[in-house]
């Protein structure tokens, strides 16, 4: 067998054979930029979504607020009178109080329910799909059939949750009809419908739990909850940090489980923003009114999102 050796240099070292034209900067650099092509290509659908359906009615919702447009005739600049109006609207007052509490309330009750059954689905038992598809139902199930379910069990006259209360001797209650009762009513369906998405997060993200940590923390003698404070928490940032962004966003824009259950009443006990929104927008034809109130939306969202943000990252260099 015979050896092909290169060639010595002149200074009588050999020197290594030569790359290939594959191998070249030239053939590099177009590989990757037919790469970065492919990757425009790719993302481009999503980009032209996010452009029409999101950037430019937010350009316009802005635009339209400082104008008194009502869908017929040319908008008029009209400067700050809307957000002037609004802070003197008492419907606009009780549907941001309203909102706000919906938010404190579903927001964190959710995540840390949510939370809790990922833990427990994340164990070996039996029948574990059939739990998750269980949870994960509310999700999938139309919001008109959820209402519809739901104002059947919160019926004040033949309702299951009267029903239950009678068990016990208790008297009936109000649920959808008592102004005391009627947005906390709204928050219990809120919970249980977006409980589902919350998990399946949560539960791929415990799945991605290093085990070689869980099993260091457990010879350390750490006991469950040390582990989970110290190992699981920390390893959940990403995941917790965006289910708090998109429960934030879901919350604040709560709307079909108000016009289907309550339609904002009684009275004005569940008048949300974006039910608020609507009714100045398509009831009153008030379309600049209705994009000052999505402005000062997006201001108040934008602002729970720096302020969750900023309590998860304490949370987490705890």
């Amino acid at each position: 067998m015979t050896t092909t050796l290169s060639k010595p240099s002149a200074a009588g070292v050999a020197q290594p054979p030569r790359p290939g034209r594959s191998a070249t900067p030239r053939r590099r650099s177009s590989v990757v930029s037919r790469q970065k092509r492919a990757g425009w290509w790719m993302i481009a659908p999503a980009l032209v979504q996010s452009v029409v359906f999101i950037t430019v009615p937010t350009i316009a919702a802005v635009l339209l607020a400082f104008t008194d447009y009502s869908f017929s005739g040319a908008p008029n600049f009209i400067g700050g009178a809307n957000f002037v109006e609004l802070f003197g609207d008492i419907r606009f007052r009780t549907a941001l109080v309203n909102t706000v509490l919906y938010v404190l309330v579903v927001v964190p009750v959710s995540m840390a329910i949510a939370l809790a059954v990922a833990i427990a689905l994340n164990q070996k038992i039996r029948a574990l799909g059939a739990f998750r598809t269980a949870y994960y139902l509310p999700v999938v199930t139309a919001t008109v059939a959820v209402g519809t379910v739901w104002l059947w069990i919160f019926n004040s006259g033949s309702g299951l949750a009267n029903g239950v209360l009678a068990l016990f001797g208790l008297s009936p209650v109000g649920w959808l009809t008592d102004p005391d009762h009627a947005l906390t009513s709204l928050m219990v369906v809120g919970i249980w419908q977006g409980l589902g998405a919350k998990m399946i997060i949560y539960l791929a993200a415990l799945q991605g739990v290093s085990p070689q940590l869980v099993e260091a923390a457990n010879l350390d003698g750490a006991n469950r909850w040390q582990v989970f404070r110290f190992v699981t928490w920390p390893s959940l940032g990403p995941a917790q940090f965006f289910v708090l962004i998109t429960s934030i966003v879901g919350t604040f824009q709560v709307f079909d489980l108000v016009y289907v259950m309550t339609k904002g009443g009684p009275g004005l006990a569940t008048n949300v923003l974006v039910f608020d929104v609507y009714n100045n927008a398509f009831g009153s034809l008030r379309l600049g009114y209705a994009s000052a109130e999505t402005v000062i939306m997006m201001i108040l969202i934008g602002g729970f999102i720096i302020i969750g943000r900023r309590l998860q990252g304490a949370n987490t260099h705890d």
